[in-house]
């Protein structure tokens, strides 16, 4: 049976603050019996706003996000210190305002060469989540944004990779907007995390995550129909009637 949650909201600003929340919930209850917190961050327009409500909120409310380590899910082939930099958005927002020791930051080293940083960000996660090669570790929370293309972490539609369980957990992609050339976590680690949240945020984005949310012919759509539970939070309006449950 495959879950999905629609919660939706008035604006961008009440979907990231809500969705800080959630995360502060999530952040602080009992860790994994395997080991630490794991969370895969996403990039864009809404997940700069999480990120600000999340640095906003945390103080009061949970210093230093327990242990909490922090992964990407895709990253653009770009130095740390670009504007277009995934992890230099994090790193802005949420990373350095709460003073996130540099032990829990694991990002996606895009000024390597692309097979390099899939190659580093997954050994990285193997080792963090104690996990051998030939298993699929499992990040405790996966957060997507999504494009109005259907497309989540980098991961875009035609991509013609089918990810199985013994695929790479990360891999260099040509993408179909700039900058190009980017590294993306798989279907299959996206598949196997134990929460899935998806940021969509943006009227422009209202076909896209209606489709996906009925069919599997966008990658969230991919996503949604390969999980057991899928969160969605977002401020498109009049979507109700677009969910089933099965």
């Amino acid at each position: 049976m495959n879950e999905l949650t629609l919660l939706q909201f008035p604006s961008d600003a009440e979907l990231a603050s809500a969705a800080a929340r959630e995360f502060i919930r999530f952040a602080t209850s009992p860790g994994t019996p395997t080991g630490p917190r794991t969370v895969a961050l996403s990039g864009g327009r809404i997940a700069r706003g999480f990120c600000t409500a999340l640095a906003h909120l945390a103080p009061a409310e949970s210093p230093g996000l327990g242990s909490v380590h922090f992964f990407w899910g895709d990253e653009r082939c770009v130095p740390p210190t670009d504007p277009e930099s995934n992890f230099a958005l994090a790193n802005q927002h949420l990373l350095q305002p709460l003073g996130i020791p540099a032990g829990r930051i694991h990002r996606i080293r895009g000024e390597l060469p692309p097979p390099a940083a899939a190659a580093e960000a997954e050994r990285e996660l193997r080792e963090i989540l104690a996990s051998p090669n030939g298993t699929v570790p499992r990040i405790d929370l996966v957060i997507l944004g999504m494009g109005e293309d259907g497309h989540v972490a980098s991961l875009f539609p035609g991509d013609p990779v089918a990810d199985t369980a013994t695929s790479p957990l990360f891999r260099p992609v040509v993408a179909s907007k700039p900058p190009p050339n980017r590294i993306t976590a798989s279907y299959t680690l996206i598949r196997e995390a134990r929460e899935v949240w998806v940021l969509a945020s943006g009227a422009g984005k209202a076909p896209a995550l209606a489709q996906s949310l009925l069919t599997t012919e966008t990658p969230l759509g991919n996503v949604r129909a390969t999980r057991t539970r899928v969160r969605v939070f977002t401020d498109i309006p009049q979507l109700a009637a677009a969910v089933t449950t099965r």
